[in-house]
């Protein structure tokens, strides 16, 4: 069965240029092999890559940087979230997020609505 969006809808490509997904086929879709469940469609901030770095996982080795696309760790989006609610970081730190194509398993973390705040429309996504 294919897997489905937060919205219930097919889930949708999310890029190819950095390919991303735990898969590396472009969909942020998971299994019981992906242990970090990767699967919110985050577009990330150069804020959000120097949080991630402090707390030991450092994206930028990769080559991220700023607007990039990426399948994120649903617990690593929901920390981002607790360090802008913690004052930590400013909302922009949390990444956006891509509700056609964040996997509906990232629900059993994060509420939908709570998605919904921090969602993108499509024309943000892609220009």
């Amino acid at each position: 069965m294919p897997s489905l969006n937060v919205l219930k809808q097919p889930l949708k490509l999310f890029s190819t240029q950095p390919m991303t997904g735990f898969y590396r086929d472009g969909y942020c879709h998971t299994s019981a092999q992906d242990h970090g469940n990767h699967a919110v469609a985050g577009i990330v901030s150069d804020e959000f890559l120097q949080y991630s770095a402090s707390q030991g996982n450092d994206l930028r080795q990769i080559g991220l940087k700023g607007g990039c696309k990426w399948c994120l760790c649903t617990a690593r989006w929901l920390e981002a979230l607790q360090a802008h609610r913690d004052g930590k970081i400013s909302r922009e730190g949390v990444p956006k997020v891509d509700l056609d194509a964040t996997e509906d398993s990232a629900l059993s973390k994060v509420d939908l609505e709570t998605f919904k705040q921090f969602a993108v429309k499509t024309d943000e996504i892609n220009g």
